[in-house]
């Protein structure tokens, strides 16, 4: 039999690749054999209600973050701008969470293809630049507490340039699929919990983040290791100053909260991915696609209480922003900051503060 076909004077290739590009979503949600309703459930709309709660809760507290680090000059440091972008993420994944609830449950079935890529699309960017951004925390982290320093000697052009870098990265990742590393012209590839995704998509996708956390895991460890030996050191000397033990031990409270709060918000869904990535067949991995994605969603916003709130100038200026009204008949200017004795007391001679962080 010829390979091809006359058809018109033009040959056609017989077995010529099939797309759907003119299909619903419903078509191809049938097609992985993900449910898709036409009316709420109760589990539908518990599902949304806690999502959209959670939503706005990391909006306003990663807005919040945001305000403090513009318009408090002491956070005018380089790890105080990745955390400001870190927010910038996070604040970005509550607002893609939270299109996400307006766009899930019955409605899904009338979203056209473009808008389910862009929900996705959304999802995936948000998240790629939170964990991207939590990598560059650490290994900046990292590099400080290995040279005794508080801040990086990092300039803020090499700062910028790495949040840019950042944002690139996520966006690359997540607008991949939307521009032909999906399933419309390989039905049989097609994801369980993304049934426009490729499973090859979700499988780099997923072994991407979780050597990601493998490094940051890595990182903390040594820096948690580092500061543990150094504490047992420094306490043998009569000099070891009090202050300087608080903040050491403060340092390794806060590296145990980042890592047991990453590796429980996280790895789930990563885990999960994975096995739809692989074809897992006797994996159930729809009866638990949303509660890990929630708890990613989560991480968000511990995100902005690990990385803030344990600071205490961040903490006093978040108070005075709560209380802007209250402080606007005193003329108040929020980037000016009386400093009270104790406060003197932490500051280095280039006006940097050299104990209270606990970042």
């Amino acid at each position: 039999m010829p390979a091809s076909d006359a058809v018109g004077g033009a040959f056609r290739p017989a077995a010529m690749k099939q797309c759907f590009y003119n299909e619903t979503v419903g078509f191809f949600y049938n097609n992985s054999r993900k449910e898709l309703t036409t009316y709420w459930r109760t589990k539908d709309v518990l599902v949304v209600a806690l999502g959209l709660t959670v939503s706005v809760i990391v909006l306003l507290t990663n807005l919040l973050v945001i305000t403090a680090i513009i318009i408090n000059r002491r956070f005018h440091y380089p790890i105080y701008y990745l955390l400001g972008n870190l927010a910038a993420a996070d604040l970005f994944a509550g607002i893609a969470y939270m299109f996400l609830m307006f766009h899930t449950g019955p409605r899904t079935a009338e979203l056209s293809l473009k808008t389910w890529f862009i929900r996705q699309s959304l999802l995936d960017t948000s998240l790629t630049a939170s964990v991207v951004n939590l990598l560059a925390i650490a290994v900046e982290r990292h590099q400080t507490v290995f040279t005794m320093q508080l801040h990086s000697k990092m300039s803020n052009q090499r700062v910028m340039i790495l949040i840019f870098c950042i944002w690139v990265t996520a966006l690359l990742l997540g607008l991949i699929p939307s521009y032909g590393w999906h399933c419309l012209c390989a039905l049989e590839k097609c994801s369980s919990m993304a049934p426009l995704y490729s499973r090859s998509y979700l499988t780099f996708w997923a072994i991407s983040n979780l050597v990601i956390f493998l490094i940051m895991v890595v990182v903390y460890t040594h820096i948690f290791i580092y500061v543990k030996r150094k504490m047992t050191r420094m306490s043998k000397h009569t000099s070891f100053h009090p202050r300087y033990k608080e903040t050491m031990i403060s340092l390794v409270k806060t590296v145990t909260i980042i890592l047991s709060a990453f590796v429980i918000c996280w790895t789930p869904g990563q885990v999960v991915l994975l096995l739809d990535g692989l074809g897992c067949k006797s994996c159930n991995v729809l009866a638990v696609e949303k509660y890990v994605l929630l708890l990613a969603e989560i991480n968000s916003l511990i995100n902005a209480i690990v990385y803030s709130y344990r600071d205490s100038e961040m903490r006093s200026t978040f108070r005075r922003i709560l209380c802007f009204v209250c402080y606007r008949n005193s003329k108040y200017t929020p980037t000016v900051v009386k400093l009270n004795t104790t406060d003197r007391r932490t500051l280095s001679q280039n006006g940097h503060f050299t104990v209270d962080s606990s970042i």
